[in-house]
């Protein structure tokens, strides 16, 4: 098998599972686990993984500094859809304080959002554009540096403890019975735990692929997220974990 067929086969098994075994890979391709090793270095030099000890974790899109602001991370973006204009439809009413965490699906629920009037704060560039043109929106940005689509905080986040945030429309890489919601890059642990602590209501968006998974830094357990939407595509398992933590898990259908 040629590397670059490797490679392709081993980005697909990461995209699908979010992490990768050295010892499978080399069983599974007939090679030894040195070349899997060189296969995992060159892509992550290419920043589409992470290596970690006997194996790599996947990296998604949104989060490698390769691609343009313009191009978040357009992986099942039906559902993405679905679950959007579900919170859009039942969970958002005139004169809510709402954060809208980073991500796509976050971002899906502020392209559809109506221009009602609405207090919105989020360090997320995409989501601001998308909503800065709505007059009776009002945008509450927090200060900090910018990297990629993010503002990434610089100063201690205790002011947000100042804002009485309704509801917290939460992103994350992977949610796991046992590492709980995780993500790739500590950039972004402090706002958002800064933002579960503040909200009186934290509510997480995650289409089925982010369920079962897990990433490098975890930043929040389950039993920290009062909601959790998502799609059809959720094992009914999936949704029985999350009802155990005490979760109430909201399926949106077309």
């Amino acid at each position: 098998m040629l590397a670059a067929t490797r490679h392709k086969k081993i980005l697909e098994q990461l995209q699908s599972n979010g992490f990768v075994k050295v010892s499978e890979l080399s069983q599974q391709f007939d090679v030894t686990e040195k070349t899997i090793r060189e296969d995992l270095m060159k892509l992550e030099k290419q920043q589409w993984l992470k290596r970690i000890h006997g194996g790599a974790v996947y990296v998604e899109s949104s989060e490698q500094p390769d691609f343009a602001l313009k191009l978040p991370n357009t992986v099942n973006p039906s559902e993405k859809e679905l679950i959007a204009s579900y919170v859009v439809s039942h969970m958002i009413q005139e004169h809510d304080i709402i954060a809208l965490d980073s991500g796509s699906t976050t971002l899906e629920i502020a392209r559809q959002l109506d221009n009602i009037p609405l207090t919105i704060l989020t360090n997320d560039l995409l989501i601001m554009r998308e909503v800065m043109m709505k007059e009776h929106i009002k945008l509450i940005v927090p200060g900090g540096y910018s990297k990629h689509n993010l503002l990434i905080p610089s100063h201690p986040l205790e002011w947000l403890q100042e804002i009485n945030i309704y509801k917290l429309f939460l992103s994350t890489s992977g949610i796991h019975p046992n590492y709980g919601l995780s993500i790739f890059s500590n950039e972004q642990l402090a706002m958002k735990k800064a933002l579960i602590q503040a909200a009186q209501e934290v509510i997480c968006v995650a289409d089925h692929s982010k369920f079962g998974r897990g990433a490098l830094h975890t930043f929040a357990t389950i039993d920290q997220i009062q909601q959790f939407v998502t799609d059809a595509g959720i094992a009914a398992s999936d949704i029985e974990l999350m009802q155990q933590a005490g979760a109430q898990v909201c399926v949106a259908n077309s």
